[in-house]
C-alpha cells in the first residue's frame, strides 16, 4: 500500500465537514486537487445536524441533479435510506420529488468511509481562526493552535458555525450546534477583509426516546414499494425500510406554547437573527395561525438502531419545561421523554451578492463560499453549492473557463442565481416555483442535463457514462419506434383501447399520439408494441413523459431561446455604471453591487427595470459590445 505524502500546500482547503463540505472536498480531491477537509469534529463528518432526512420538493431535484454531475449526496443517501417515496405524485412530472429518511449513523459511517478513503483528500481536526491573504489572493488557512496551512484556494463551508450562540428559552451559550463549540475567529476576520456580515436564525426539535412513544394512536405512513434510490447509478437500496407516524398538535398544546411566550427568545428580541420564513417554530406557527386547531406532526425514525426518534413539526426555542409540556399534549406523546431539547441557533452569514456567480469572493481571489455562510438552508441547497464551488475552484486553479449553468439547465443554477444576484436577508430555500422553467427541470432528466458536464469534469466514470448512454439510446429508440409504430382503428385495437379505458381512434395514428391521451400510460402499449418490454423503467418514464409534454416542452424552449441573447451579452466587470445616461442612483447602486455578468442577470435583479436594461443596452452600443 502507498501512503500518501501530505503535501506542503494545499491546492484547495475546505473549512467545514457538513454537507457543503463534503461534496466540495469529494468533487476537488476528484477532480485532481490535493485537498484538505478542516473540521472541528472528525467524528461529525457528514452529521445530519436536523432532521434525519434528504430531499423533498424541489430538494429532491437538486440532489437528482448532484448525482447527475458526479456528485456524492444521492449515492450517501441511497446506502443509508430507511425509507424513500415520491412526492407529489398526483401532480405533473415538473414537481413530482424525491424524499428519504435516513439512518443517521449509517449516513456519517457511508460518507466518513468514502471521504477517509478518497485518493488527493486528506483530513484534519482543527478550527480555523484565520485567513492570510496576500496581494488580493487567499494564501493560507490559519488554525486556533497556531499553524499556518498554505493554499492556493480556500473555500468556506461553515454552516451555522461562525459565532454560532444556541438558545432553550431564555438561556443562551455558544455553540455551532448542540454539542460542538462554534467558530470564533472567521467573523472578524472576514470584516477586516471587507466582507459585509449579517445574522441569521434555524432551529431544530426536540429529539424523544422511541420506547417512550405510543404509535398505536398515530396514523403510519410507509414508504414506496419498492423503494426509487436517487442516484442514477444506484445498485439498489440496501437497509430495511421503516415507516414514520403521523399525529397532530392540539388545543391544548397551543395554550402550553402560549404561556411560555414571555419566555420565549424570539419572542422577547432575545434572538437578534431572521428565522426562515418556510420552516417557523411551532411557537411561530401558533402566533402566525391562530385560526388553525392544529398541525401536522412526522414522527420519523433516527435509524435502524437509533433510540430516538425526530418529531418533524415542532422546531421550538422554548423553554424545557414549556417543551416537555407541549410534548405532552400531543396524541402519542403523552408519556415521551425528550433526550435531547430543541433549541433556536443564530449564526453569521455572508450576504452572497459579495459573491461571483462561480461563488468566489469578490474581495479577495480564491477564496469561495458554500451553504448556510451565503443565506440558505437546507442540506441540499449546501451539497449543491458546494459542488459548484469545488468545481468552479478546480477549474480556475487549472486556467480554465469557469463552470456557469444556466436557469434552464439546473436548479442549482436557479440557486445560485438567485442568491449572487437578489441576495436573500433570510435562509433561502428552495421550491420549484422559483424555476421559470421547471418542466425543463425533471427529476427523470436531471442524468439528460448534467451528465456530460460532469463527464467532461472529469467526475463521471466510464461505468457511469456507459449506464447513462445506454439509457439515452433506449429512449430515442423509444420515441422513433413509437413515432414509426401506427395503429389502426380496426376490431382488435378498438377492443384493446376500450380496455384500456381511452378512446378508440377514428383514423389511424401513430403509437405516439395515441399515447398523448391522458388515461394511457406507456405499459398500456404492451400488447400493440411487445417490445417495450425489452426496455428499462427510467427509459420507459422519459420517453411517456417527452411524449405527453412535448408541446409544452417545445414552449418552454422557445421562452430559453428567446432570452439566451440576454444571457449570452456580457457586461464589462469594470463597467462604471454612475456615468451611463438614464440610470437611477439607486439603479446604479444596485448594478454596482451585484456587479452582473450578463444583461439576463442584471435584469433580475430586484428593482432594475425595463428602461434601466434599454439604457444598459445603450451603453453597450456605444462601447461596441452590442
Amino acid at each position: 500500500m502507498i501512503i500518501p505524502t501530505v503535501p506542503e500546500t494545499f491546492d484547495i482547503i475546505v473549512v467545514g465537514a457538513g454537507h457543503a463540505g463534503c461534496e466540495a472536498a469529494m468533487a476537488a480531491a476528484h477532480m485532481g486537487m490535493q485537498t484538505l477537509l478542516l473540521t472541528i469534529n472528525a467524528d461529525r463528518i457528514g452529521h445530519l445536524s436536523c432532521n434525519p432526512a434528504i430531499g423533498g420538493l424541489a430538494k429532491g431535484h437538486m440532489v437528482k441533479e448532484i448525482d447527475a454531475l458526479g456528485g456524492m449526496m444521492g449515492k450517501w443517501a441511497d446506502q443509508a435510506g430507511i425509507q424513500f417515496r415520491i412526492l407529489n405524485t398526483r401532480k405533473g412530472p415538473a414537481v413530482r420529488s424525491s424524499r428519504a429518511q435516513i439512518d443517521r449513523a449509517e449516513y456519517v459511517k457511508v460518507v466518513q468511509q468514502d471521504i477517509f478513503t478518497c485518493p488527493n483528500l486528506f483530513v484534519r481536526q482543527e478550527t480555523a481562526a484565520s485567513l492570510t491573504v496576500e496581494d488580493g489572493r487567499v494564501t493560507g488557512v490559519v488554525t486556533t493552535l497556531g499553524e499556518t496551512i498554505p493554499c492556493r484556494a480556500a473555500l468556506l463551508t461553515t454552516g451555522t458555525f461562525l459565532q454560532g450562540l444556541i438558545h432553550v428559552g431564555l438561556n443562551n451559550f455558544s455553540g455551532g450546534r448542540y454539542g460542538d463549540p462554534a467558530s470564533s475567529g472567521l467573523s472578524p476576520r472576514l470584516r477586516e477583509l471587507g466582507f459585509e456580515l449579517g445574522r441569521l436564525k434555524t432551529g431544530t426539535v426536540p429529539r424523544l426516546l422511541k420506547s417512550s412513544v405510543d404509535y398505536s394512536v398515530m396514523e403510519e405512513q410507509a414508504g414506496d414499494n419498492p423503494p426509487r434510490p436517487f442516484s442514477f447509478d444506484s445498485p439498489g437500496i440496501r437497509l430495511q425500510q421503516l415507516p414514520c407516524f403521523v399525529t397532530y398538535t392540539t388545543e391544548r398544546t397551543h395554550e402550553i406554547i402560549r404561556t411560555g411566550f414571555d419566555r420565549s427568545p424570539m419572542f422577547t428580541g432575545v434572538i437578534k437573527g431572521t428565522g426562515a420564513r418556510y420552516c417557523p417554530s411551532i411557537e411561530d406557527k401558533i402566533a402566525r395561525f391562530p385560526e388553525k386547531d392544529r398541525h401536522q406532526i412526522f414522527v420519523e425514525p433516527e435509524g435502524l438502531t437509533s433510540h430516538e426518534v425526530y418529531p418533524n413539526g415542532i422546531p421550538t426555542s422554548l423553554p424545557l419545561d414549556i417543551q416537555k409540556a407541549l410534548v405532552a399534549s400531543i396524541p402519542g406523546l403523552e408519556k415521551a421523554q425528550i433526550i435531547r431539547p430543541g433549541y433556536a441557533i443564530e449564526y453569521d452569514y455572508v450576504p452572497p451578492t459579495q459573491l461571483r456567480p462561480t461563488l468566489e469572493s469578490k474581495l479577495v481571489r480564491g477564496l469561495y463560499m458554500a451553504g448556510q455562510i451565503n443565506g440558505t438552508s437546507g442540506y441540499e441547497e449546501a451539497a449543491g453549492q458546494g459542488l459548484w464551488a469545488a468545481i468552479n475552484a478546480v477549474l480556475a486553479l487549472r486556467g480554465e473557463p469557469e463552470l456557469i449553468l444556466t436557469r434552464s439547465q439546473a436548479y442549482i443554477a436557479v440557486l445560485v442565481d438567485d442568491l449572487v444576484t437578489k441576495g436573500t436577508l433570510e435562509p433561502y430555500r428552495m421550491f420549484t416555483s422559483r424555476a421559470e422553467h421547471r418542466l425543463l427541470l425533471r427529476e427523470d432528466n436531471a442524468d439528460e442535463r448534467l451528465t456530460a458536464i460532469g463527464r467532461d469534469l472529469g467526475l463521471v466514470d466510464d461505468s457511469r457514462w456507459q449506464r447513462f448512454t445506454r439509457k439515452q439510446t433506449a429512449v430515442n429508440e423509444i420515441m422513433a419506434g413509437m413515432e414509426a409504430l401506427r395503429v389502426r382503428p380496426d376490431a382488435a385495437t378498438r377492443n384493446l383501447v376500450e380496455a384500456m379505458g381511452g378512446t378508440i381512434p377514428q383514423k389511424a395514428v401513430s403509437l405516439k399520439e395515441l399515447l398523448r391521451q391522458p388515461e394511457l400510460t406507456i405499459d398500456m402499449l404492451t400488447p400493440l408494441w411487445p417490445e417495450l418490454e425489452n426496455f428499462d423503467g427510467e427509459a420507459l418514464e422519459e420517453a411517456e413523459i417527452k411524449t405527453k409534454y412535448e408541446g409544452y416542452l417545445r414552449r418552454q424552449q422557445e421562452l430559453v431561446d428567446r432570452f439566451e441573447k440576454m444571457e449570452q451579452t456580457t457586461l464589462p466587470e469594470d463597467m462604471n455604471y454612475t456615468g451611463i445616461p438614464g440610470l437611477s442612483r439607486e439603479v446604479v447602486e444596485k448594478l454596482t453591487r451585484v456587479q452582473p455578468r450578463t444583461l439576463g442577470q442584471a435584469g433580475r435583479i430586484s428593482g432594475i427595470t425595463p428602461a434601466a436594461l434599454s439604457c444598459l443596452e445603450i451603453q453597450l452600443k456605444k462601447i461596441g459590445r452590442l
